[in-house]
């Protein structure tokens, strides 16, 4: 699913938001979560799962080109834990789908 597909599907559930309101609304949210992070906060969506920074230490890496050691600096990355209604969702329907295939 894309940024506009979650637009449209949440102007289709809410009948009086418009398009356009509801690219304001996907674009509020996604902004804020954006921020937060950006602040290093953790943001937690019950039900849904759990967005945080992971910090990655230095460490020396190789060119694969010339196998010569690069120093690889310290980086600070988003990381998603999904929750456990997610998990347990994602699994059923994963279930589900495989057991129609197998007939």
């Amino acid at each position: 699913m894309t940024r506009s597909d979650l637009v449209e599907e949440l102007a289709a559930r809410f009948g009086q938001l418009t398009q356009r309101d509801a690219e304001f609304a996907v674009k509020a949210i996604l902004d804020a979560m954006n921020d937060a992070l950006v602040r290093g906060h953790r943001i937690e969506i019950r039900g849904f799962g759990s967005f945080s920074i992971n910090r990655r230490p230095p460490r020396m890496g190789r060119n694969p080109r010339s196998g010569e050691s690069v120093a690889i600096p310290e980086k600070k990355v988003p990381h998603f834990k999904p929750g456990k209604a997610l998990r347990e969702a994602v699994d059923a329907r994963t279930a589900l789908l495989e057991s129609q295939h197998k007939v």
